[in-house]
């Protein structure tokens, strides 16, 4: 099966810090990403439905992305947040970047829309 790196933007109304927050701590992922969200050093449990996936928190720039690897995954993938700001403009985009089998990469796209429309109604954006 092909596996297919996914980059979807999506513009955010918030600022880049309190949106770092939503994405980088546990109880900022709680309000959109996941039903419940444990953490122990740079190990995270994200439950969803009862069903629980757990990812090592590999790489983090405050204020500027989060990055984490599934602990099925193989060594090159990732799913990362980033926070970028148009320097002309001053808009904001979460820049999310996954991995999907080829024949699921609309669908994983689509839940990603879901879940950060979940996060745009949890910011009150």
């Amino acid at each position: 099966m092909n596996r297919v790196k996914l980059e979807m933007e999506f513009m955010i109304k918030s600022s880049p810090n309190i949106l770092f927050n939503y994405i980088s701590t546990p109880s900022g992922l709680l309000e959109w990403f996941a039903d419940d969200v444990n953490v122990k050093g740079k190990r995270y449990t994200f439950i969803w439905e009862g069903d629980e996936m757990n990812a090592e928190l590999i790489k983090k720039v405050n204020g500027k992305y989060v990055r984490f690897q599934w602990e099925d995954s193989i060594e090159e993938e990732f799913f990362e947040m980033e926070i970028r700001k148009d320097e002309l403009t001053g808009d904001i985009a979460l820049v999310v970047t996954d991995y999907a089998d080829e024949d699921e990469a609309e669908e994983t796209s689509l839940l990603w829309e879901s879940q950060v429309q979940d996060l745009r109604n949890a910011l009150g954006a």
